[in-house]
């Protein structure tokens, strides 16, 4: 019998994990009939019906889910092995997959980004932004970046950037219109434009002075569920944000938005760059803690 390449249990794991041919199949680079007929292959070589499928979704069967197992570390240690011998090249190169919030994601394109693909541009980045928190390692990412506390206790992290706040704001016009709150308890008589966690539930507002810590949910006829929208909201005048500063900074420069209860909101720990710390790693992602050190080296120097 025929054993199955490698090539396609690789391309049997994308598919399971994404749940979607036309997914698979666009991470792939292939075509999305090409694919179901290499899937259709590899269930004949193996004797075993591995995916079903509709014609809305793709979902891997028990046997499926056995190989599945089986496969991740497999491949996982082909990677590493891989990584390995590319560090002999010298320069990084290849691909290093990123995951992060949208505001980690901005920072980074800002700060760091620049740098390190003029110094190292025969690497590609995979830079994913999403909201919900994933397990990077089972998700096929080499690091993640998050807020501190965000970050599970079996990572190595390196920190990011400086200390991080969420800050309420809102619109010169409403805080003329309505005035500003000077507790987080005077909130319940104010327009809050809420948040929509990618949990469903919605996010509580967290304020602390001199030891008094106070967590609300305020009234708001307005919930979204991304910091940036909350922001513009806000400029709209639709009533008091309260998001990550980095969401806030072009608008507060501009004078758009100005901020309130500002000493309720004080720096809390930054974002971290972390990664596994039992596997290789990579030469690409080496260069970017390095380079993520150094230039926090130089800001505390300057």
């Amino acid at each position: 019998m025929e054993k199955p390449s490698l090539a396609d249990l690789e391309a049997f794991a994308v598919v399971a994990a994404e749940r979607s041919f036309r997914r698979a199949a666009d991470l792939l680079g292939v075509s999305r009939s090409a694919l179901s007929h290499r899937m259709k292959k590899l269930e004949e070589q193996v004797g075993l019906r591995l995916l079903n499928r509709t014609t809305r979704s793709v979902s891997p069967t028990d046997a499926g889910s056995r190989l599945l197992d089986q496969l991740g570390p497999v491949l996982r240690n082909l990677d590493s092995a891989l990584d390995t011998i590319a560090d002999d090249r010298g320069t990084p190169g290849g691909v290093l997959r990123i995951n992060a919030d949208k505001g980690a994601a901005r920072l980074m394109l800002c700060r760091i980004m620049p740098a390190y693909l003029d110094q190292y541009p025969k690497v590609e980045l995979d830079l994913v932004s999403e909201g919900r928190l994933v397990d990077i390692v089972e998700q096929g990412f080499d690091a993640g970046v998050r807020l501190a506390e965000a970050v599970p206790q079996d990572m190595i992290a390196v920190r990011l950037g400086d200390d991080f706040r969420f800050l309420a704001v809102a619109s010169p016009d409403y805080v003329n219109r309505f005035g500003a709150p000077n507790t987080p308890d005077d909130l319940h008589r104010h327009r809050c434009i809420r948040q929509r966690l990618p949990s469903g539930k919605r996010y509580r507002w967290e304020f602390e002075k001199r030891g008094q810590e106070i967590a609300l949910d305020p009234p708001g006829a307005l919930t979204l569920n991304d910091n940036d929208l909350i922001a513009e909201a806000a400029v709209h005048g639709l009533g008091i944000a309260y998001v990550p500063e980095t969401a806030a900074w072009d608008h507060l420069a501009a004078g758009r938005l100005v901020p309130v209860l500002e000493d309720w909101c004080p720096p809390d720990s930054g974002l971290m760059l972390y990664y596994p710390g039992h596997r290789h790693v990579p030469a690409a992602l080496r260069a970017l803690i390095d380079l993520v050190k150094a230039t926090r080296s130089r800001a505390g120097a300057d």
